[in-house]
């Protein structure tokens, strides 16, 4: 988020200076090219690894150096916001206390604020993305494939009000779910004696207990973005996850965690136990049916972790509203709720009537003929 006015140019005290990762050929801005999977320069052409970057370019130091190493202290602030400092153009950068990378709105260029991710916020690791922004576009525009009732013009690429690639700050953590499951359970068995078919139900009381370890269960930790949305995104490959470095922000946006303790713990718990819950159940495997009646799961924290996961996050607008997409910057999976055309759904549905009735008259006909 970037927000400049007159009432915030007009304060004259010392701003923080934003980071920006120079060209060691050039000393134009570079940006991290997912395609290349390296760092590349869009004024010159050069490409580098970030091996190669470290050596020309202080920005993108080792990760422990990142930690140390820091800015003039901010002291600029307007009302949940601080200013920083264009190290391209030295314009004003205003940006809220949850962004850590944002761009000049002036020249551009990407501004990493790297007090944002410092100290306690420093990530451990991080998925660089690996899906370009016009593969974002593209997922839009095929949304039509398999489904019918979509307004005609809604995925046209002319609706897409804004589209962004974003490090959604992200928590993984392992826990211990420990407990016991009380199931009603029935066995339901047939059988036929002559012209009589016989059913007999026996009913069970089920226990299933013990204890189970999840790893890497991911809970978003920015309150700005929908939960449901970044769930529906998962899986990511935990595999492509490599140390942090502020260098890979360059050319995307990036906010800091804004959400721990409790609350996710909490949201963890839940999804560890429901899926306990389920693996247990499904367990009983001898009952032809199983309820569950009770339970006294509990879920212990072992570990967590402080990663940065990548995500395109797509803005539509149609038919004057705002409809949000994402897609997983990783593996390219797309998810968003997609509107539908009433009059579509309509006429889709006395289609299906008129079809239902032709096979009915259809096969009464042949009946009818057969019996005669």
């Amino acid at each position: 988020m970037i927000i400049v006015g007159d009432k915030m140019t007009e304060n004259k005290q010392k701003t923080e200076q934003a980071l920006e990762n120079k060209c060691p050929s050039c000393t134009a801005s570079m940006k991290f090219k997912p395609k290349l999977g390296k760092f590349k320069c869009d004024y010159c052409g050069s490409e580098f690894t970030l091996e190669e970057l470290k050596k020309y370019n202080d920005n993108a130091a080792t990760d422990e150096k990142n930690k140390k190493k820091e800015n003039q202290k901010v002291v600029d602030k307007y009302d949940g916001y601080i200013s920083y400092k264009c190290e391209s153009c030295g314009a004003e950068i205003v940006a809220d206390e949850a962004t850590a990378a944002t761009f000049c709105v002036y020249c551009g260029n990407t501004a990493i604020l790297q007090s944002k991710l410092s100290g306690e916020f420093t990530p451990s690791r991080i998925i660089p993305f690996k899906k370009e922004k016009d593969m974002a576009v593209d997922a839009f525009k095929g949304l039509s494939k398999g489904r019918p009732l979509m307004p005609k013009d809604f995925n046209n690429e002319k609706n897409i009000e804004k589209i962004k690639g974003v490090y959604i700050p992200f928590w993984l953590y392992d826990v211990k779910v420990s407990g016991d499951v009380n199931m009603n359970g029935t066995i339901v068995t047939h059988w036929s004696s002559g012209d009589t078919r016989y059913t007999k139900t026996d009913t069970y009381k089920v226990v299933r207990g013990g204890d189970m370890e999840y790893h890497s269960i991911p809970v978003d930790g920015s309150t700005h973005f929908d939960n449901d949305i970044m769930n529906t995104l998962e899986p990511f490959n935990y595999e492509d996850l490599i140390p942090y470095n502020h260098a890979y922000l360059s050319g995307f946006y990036a906010e800091k965690y804004d959400e721990e303790g409790d609350s996710v713990l909490k949201e963890v718990s839940e999804r560890a136990i429901n899926s306990t819950k389920t693996y247990l159940q499904n367990d009983a495997k001898q009952y032809t049916t199983k309820v569950i009646s009770s339970n006294t799961l509990s879920a212990e924290e072992i570990d967590k972790e402080y990663v940065m996961l990548p995500v395109w996050m797509v803005n539509i607008k149609y038919n004057n509203k705002m409809h949000i997409f994402a897609m997983n910057g990783q593996t390219g999976e797309f998810i968003g709720n997609i509107p539908i055309d009433k009059k579509k759904a309509v006429l889709y549905t006395i289609l299906i009537f008129v079809i239902s009735a032709i096979i009915l008259s259809v096969l009464s006909y042949l009946i009818y003929k057969g019996g005669v």
